[in-house]
């Protein structure tokens, strides 16, 4: 290793004892013949070949392994996320690990948080499934039908269901052009031979369908269960069968390479999202 670095043994030595001090871990086992790698010294050394975003994320799992439940969990998502998807399993989390901290980083879409997965400000990232993703691995977590969010003053209001037809030519409230449920919305009415028309630009799914229950147009939206209820007696969610479900889950950019603490939220998400959708 020393002559890799083109230094001396006993300086390789000094940097390696110095950084088990400051980690608080040991990264070599010193044997008669040798050295070889802890478990801490294999996360760190497979980092070094990630380049610096993966000696931070390793870092980082290296000093919440030393401090066991302690460390913190970054989130990038949505604006709407945690309500929707997230709000009794933060709950749940913050019970069983009291001493960790999350962080929640907002984006407007999937290829920002990947954006922010790659450069290494984030653990996690809530995203809306789509094409894969170089770098990027993706688990889906829950699928969410299609619903058209109306005002029940709208002649619409009276379907159980809506086809495709019945959005032709309809001025519709959509998300931003580049998002991934835009897009893939787009796609899926495009096979249907609808062409509607997104005259309203919103950036969450919340402020679509708010804007829908106000009387302000029409919003193709996945069915959030927050919107259903007596809360809402303005509102009106159809349901869409005819358009495939939404796919939400998570995005890393190497599972095996997640910090225990994230992996328990991640998990913790997604058992909770199962309970919702057996409720539902």
């Amino acid at each position: 290793m020393a002559r890799d670095f083109s230094c001396t043994q006993s300086a390789v030595s000094q940097h390696v004892k110095r950084l088990e001090r400051e980690l608080g871990l040991s990264l070599l086992e010193r044997h008669t013949r040798g050295v070889v790698p802890t478990p801490a010294g294999h996360t760190l050394s497979a980092a070094v070949t990630e380049g610096l975003g993966g000696i931070d994320h390793a870092l980082r799992r290296l000093e919440e392994a030393a401090r066991a439940e302690g460390g913190s969990v970054r989130v990038t998502t949505g604006a709407t996320t945690v309500r929707h998807f997230m709000a009794a399993a933060v709950v749940d989390f913050r019970r069983r690990f009291p001493r960790a901290s999350l962080e929640f980083q907002t984006e407007t879409s999937s290829r920002g948080c990947f954006d922010a997965l790659a450069a290494g400000r984030v653990d996690l990232a809530w995203i809306t499934l789509g094409l894969p993703v170089r770098a990027i691995e993706q688990r889906p977590v829950v699928e969410i039908p299609w619903a058209l969010a109306v005002s029940a003053s709208d002649p619409l209001a009276a379907k159980a269901h809506v086809e495709p037809a019945d959005l032709q030519d309809a001025r519709l409230i959509g998300l931003p052009q580049n998002s991934t449920s835009r897009l893939q919305l787009g796609a899926w009415l495009a096979e249907a031979g609808i062409r509607p028309v997104f005259d309203t630009s919103v950036t969450d799914w919340d402020t679509a369908i708010l804007l829908a229950e106000l009387g302000l147009g029409l919003a193709v939206v996945p069915a959030l269960p927050a919107w259903n209820g007596p809360g809402h007696p303005d509102l009106r969610l159809i349901p869409v069968p005819a358009l495939p479900a939404l796919t939400a889950g998570w995005a890393v950019r190497r599972w095996d390479a997640l910090s225990p603490l994230a992996r328990a939220f991640a998990d913790t998400v997604a058992h909770h999202c199962g309970k919702q959708t057996v409720r539902e």
